[in-house]
């Protein structure tokens, strides 16, 4: 790939045409764009998808569109970063990574992400997660299979080979991946088990600020089980430590769901109650009452299930210690 000095310090990237290979098949566009092209900020791929500048076999394509083994992709000329001062994670981190990986094979590996760090750069973060990471692995084809928002913390998947994602891909496609979540209700969970089902819709509010809401009309279906675990109570006020299994997996459908149901989760600074929040941190509750426990999934190449988990944060126990001694 050629490149060439731009004005403002960064490269400017001449267009090419580029056949995708066989580990490619079934890829997102914007996914293989963000593999095959270093140095260019998310924000301006989507950017020119949008337009209609990237073209697959001569056509316009969205950045959901799949590709297939074959398919010609014209990549646009792209302004890259300036390649001096590329955002680097700081060792510490790269460590704490390494030090919470939970299991790994010659084709994934399951992490055990930390509160606060995003999965990967972005919105004026130099890195998150997946760049750390692949700094710290240098040349491995390291990708996300799938997300966690930046407050959560536990399970995440990460593929170490284009097959191994495109399968993984398939399996949440087609719901072969069970995803249990820790959750902390400001309320009671009216059962012991309750399945919502309540359709999601993001919406953009001015600022740029993403939400979701709950849209009956326009939402995307969505459903989350509830199973009680704990029920607690502080100064007459009543808590329920939940385990969350996602059927879909919807931007924000825990928190958004629990919401819903009146209960939203400790912590919530998107969805959650404002006063309650500040009655809880001068708790000791500082983050997101949201963990991804544990995941359970099988591939081709495995003889049997592999179940991971991912042990409750110490602070968030600490946290559940507080509430049993404050009544």
């Amino acid at each position: 790939m050629r490149s060439s000095p731009s004005e403002d310090g960064g490269h400017a990237v001449s267009a090419q045409l580029v056949e995708v290979d066989i580990e490619s098949d079934g890829q997102r566009i914007d996914n293989f764009l963000l593999r095959f092209i270093k140095g260019v900020p998310r924000s301006h791929l989507y950017r020119v998808l949008r337009r209609g500048e990237v073209r697959v076999n001569k056509g316009r394509v969205k950045a959901s569109h799949r590709l297939r083994a074959g398919d010609l992709v014209r990549i646009p000329p792209l302004r890259t970063a300036t390649p001096e001062h590329p955002g680097q994670a700081p060792r510490s981190q790269m460590e704490r990574i390494e030090r919470g990986v939970l299991f790994e094979d010659e084709r994934l590996l399951v992490i055990d992400k930390p509160s606060g760090l995003a999965v990967h750069g972005g919105s004026g973060l130099s890195y998150g997660l997946i760049e750390s990471l692949r700094q710290a692995r240098p040349g491995r084809e390291l990708e996300l299979v799938h997300r966690l928002d930046r407050e959560t913390s536990g399970c995440l998947v990460i593929s170490k080979r284009r097959s191994a994602l495109r399968e993984l891909h398939q399996l949440i496609r087609e719901n072969g991946m069970t995803k249990r979540y820790r959750a902390l209700f400001v309320g009671d969970l009216a059962r012991e088990k309750l399945v919502v089902d309540a359709p999601l819709k993001k919406n953009v509010l001015q600022g740029g600020e993403r939400v979701v809401r709950v849209d009956q009309a326009e939402g995307k279906p969505a459903r989350t089980i509830f199973r009680r675990l704990r029920r607690l109570t502080s100064k007459g006020r009543v808590f329920t430590l939940v385990e969350a299994e996602l059927v879909t997996g919807r931007t924000h459908q825990i928190r958004v769901h629990a919401a819903h149901l009146g209960t939203p989760l400790a912590g919530d600074p998107k969805y959650g109650d404002e006063a309650m929040n500040r009655e809880l941190k001068r708790l000791g509750l500082t983050r997101l009452f949201l963990h991804a426990a544990s995941l359970r999934f099988q591939t081709a190449g495995m003889s049997k299930p592999l179940s991971v988990e991912a042990p409750l944060p110490n602070e968030l126990e600490q946290f559940l210690a507080v509430l049993e001694n404050t009544e």
